[in-house]
């Protein structure tokens, strides 16, 4: 299989890795989790990373990978309010921070675009 930006290998192979890193370092993604939500921020973090990794297994296989990538494209407009609460916690940091944090905000569309050509792309 081709490794192009849309090839689901490099999908899964993101995801999985992010998922793998939230349960290696997750105290930086505790810091992101929105407030309103309930439960703890760790909680939330094991239960996002778990999901990428079931994502990022179901991508990876060729039988279940137009609805986990379909998935995943949604899994990243949910994480969208987590990249909101980064770029609004860094007003306090420094201006090359802010700026990061606030370009990352349209970064979302192109992962939620990748999901869906892996998905279209997908047999059966």
């Amino acid at each position: 299989m081709p490794r192009t930006p849309s090839s689901p290998v490099l999908l899964a192979g993101l995801l999985a890795t992010t998922g793998v890193a939230h349960a290696i370092v997750p105290k930086q993604f505790d810091a992101i989790v929105p407030s309103a939500l309930p439960g703890t921020a760790r909680q939330w973090t094991y239960a996002s990373g778990a999901a990428e990794l079931a994502l990022a297994a179901g991508v990876a296989h060729p039988r279940t990978r137009r609805v986990a990538a379909l998935a995943a494209a949604a899994f990243f407009v949910g994480v969208f309010p987590a990249n909101v609460k980064m770029a609004v916690d860094a007003r306090r940091r420094s201006p090359a921070v802010q700026a990061v944090t606030i370009a990352r905000l349209p970064l979302q569309l192109p992962l939620v675009l990748w999901a869906r050509n892996v998905s279209r792309g997908a047999a059966g």
